[in-house]
């Protein structure tokens, strides 16, 4: 299959190594992957800001580059959300709909795609998954805890098959850390906070890294890491599934 990579502007920018981890993971099971190397922000900073009706200049540039694509992955699940929810363009909607419909973000393309079943990874370390709100509540990649239903995690499934990762359990799996975007800017106090608590959580339970597929999310959680010089690092669940 013909998968296009799209990397988010900031992790072109702050994190191209989980750029780098996806695109290897990607052509280690299989498939053929293009970079269009012509591609910018989606458009959800403006979007989540409340000036959607600006965004047509990224809404055309993705849809031209990435149109030809079987699939569309991407190691964030809040921009894959923001294309799946917003990509609207009227002088070319079948395109853009044919993107709406097959773009995934990455640990939803492993299990529902590819259907990935074992994994080459050793990571031999305790890790604590953060469930970045976008991917569970828009992207539905686990179960939310308020609901009574069968418990998932799209992304615990693929970290289970990962050689000598230890799993820890959470005292709350699905707590926001705080960031949310402007979120962070427009309310710093409580985004700093809420990321402190998230953070507090992950180290009271023993956790030397904690992972997510929302960069956005560690990197919030990476700035107050640094300031309390805790020795807990965060890595992108990309950076984890190719390890080894």
């Amino acid at each position: 299959m013909k998968v296009g990579l799209f990397i988010p502007c900031y992790i072109d920018q702050f994190y191209p190594q989980v750029g780098i981890a996806t695109l290897q993971l990607l052509e280690k099971l299989g498939c053929e992957v293009g970079y269009p190397s012509g591609q910018t922000c989606c458009g959800q900073p403006m979007a989540n800001s409340g000036f959607e009706h600006l965004t047509d200049g990224c809404n055309h540039l993705f849809t031209d580059h990435f149109k030809d694509y079987d699939y569309i992955v991407g190691p964030s699940g809040s921009c894959v959300l923001h294309i799946k929810d917003h990509l609207h363009v009227a002088d070319n909607e079948k395109a853009a709909t044919h993107i709406r419909q097959h773009i995934y973000e990455l640990s939803e393309f492993l299990t529902d795609v590819l259907q990935v079943k074992q994994l080459t990874a050793r990571f031999p370390h305790r890790v604590g998954i953060h469930q970045a709100c976008h991917g569970q509540r828009g992207l539905h990649l686990s179960q939310m805890t308020e609901l009574v239903g069968q418990p998932f995690s799209k992304p615990q499934q693929l970290l289970n098959m990962v050689n000598g990762l230890e799993l820890v359990e959470l005292s709350r799996a699905d707590e926001c850390c705080g960031f949310g975007g402007t979120f962070c800017v427009f309310e710093e106090a409580v985004s700093v906070k809420m990321g402190k608590d998230r953070v507090e959580d992950h180290i009271q339970h023993g956790a030397e890294y904690i992972t997510s597929n929302d960069v956005s999310c560690l990197m919030h959680m990476e700035g107050i890491l640094r300031r309390q010089n805790s020795p807990v690092k965060v890595l992108h669940i990309a950076e984890i599934l190719n390890h080894g």
